[in-house]
């Protein structure tokens, strides 16, 4: 059987399913728990996307208590040597949002499957109705706070030439005409580029081939710092995971997002 040691970050289901049996494999469904009953990628473990984030105003997308993470990560079997291959059904958002935490967790032995259970179910490829059992209990886990933007890092960083700030709203929300927190608008100096713009709809919701280009043309570029966010770093963990799968050498979450921006008395907005 081979391997993944070869395979890039974003990988296609050919891929996957030549490896479904390895034993290093954690295959995580972050869907919904009706379409994971309905049918999920054989070997699966279905992930609850809410099981990722605080969940709790005014900035709901902040981390998880790490007990709660520890318990998640113990359920999935989480270990050293593991390797993991997540997807959703929504072109890579709770998807891409994993990805940033397992950086978290200092553990960088994962895959994207392109276009998720889209490009899957696209090809036709076999489902499967069978639950894997919890794997295991509660395991230790330290926290890294290097993928991580906070409010005031990023308020520390406004205005330097090296930084990008890549908002991954809607352009409504960027222009501050709809308004999801206290405050409308965007981070200032921040380029927008919504997340679904980096799907291909034509290929079942898998990254555009021309996203580096595209990125490249807005200013996005692999010199500098990429701070990305969304309202609740849902949706910008898709455009993390995209800027990971890029290359780019510094990119961080800012898990707060709009969410703790927009609803904070001291930010700065722009509209």
């Amino acid at each position: 059987m081979a391997d993944f040691a070869t395979l890039p970050l974003v990988i296609e289901p050919a891929d996957l399913q030549a490896r479904l049996g390895a034993p290093e494999l954690i295959l995580v469904d972050l869907t919904s728990a009706a379409r994971y009953a309905e049918g999920h990628i054989p070997g699966a473990r279905f992930v609850d996307p809410k099981r990722t984030q605080l969940g709790q105003p005014p900035a709901p997308g902040l981390l998880p208590p790490q007990e709660q993470l520890e318990s998640l990560f113990g359920e999935l079997g989480h270990r050293p040597d593991a390797v993991y291959v997540v997807y959703d059904d929504e072109g890579g958002g709770w998807a891409g949002r994993f990805i940033w935490l397992l950086d978290v967790i200092g553990h960088r032995r994962y895959h994207y499957l392109n276009g998720g259970l889209r490009a899957w179910l696209a090809e036709e490829r076999p489902l499967s109705q069978d639950i894997p059992a919890p794997a295991g209990s509660p395991v230790a886990l330290t926290l890294h706070s290097e993928p991580t933007a906070t409010r005031e890092y990023l308020q520390s960083r406004l205005g330097a030439a090296d930084l990008v700030v890549w908002d991954a709203r809607s352009p409504q929300e960027y222009r501050g005409e709809k308004v999801l927190a206290a405050k409308g608008g965007h981070v200032p100096g921040a380029i927008n580029f919504e997340w679904t713009a980096a799907m291909d709809t034509a290929r079942a919701l898998r990254i555009r081939e021309d996203i580096a280009e595209c990125l490249n043309g807005l200013g996005i570029t692999p010199d500098k710092e990429i701070v990305t966010h969304c309202q609740t770093h849902h949706r910008s963990g898709l455009t993390y995971l995209i800027a990971k799968a890029l290359g780019y050498p510094r990119v961080k979450g800012y898990a707060g997002s709009w969410g703790e921006w927009g609803n904070h008395p001291d930010t700065p907005v722009e509209i």
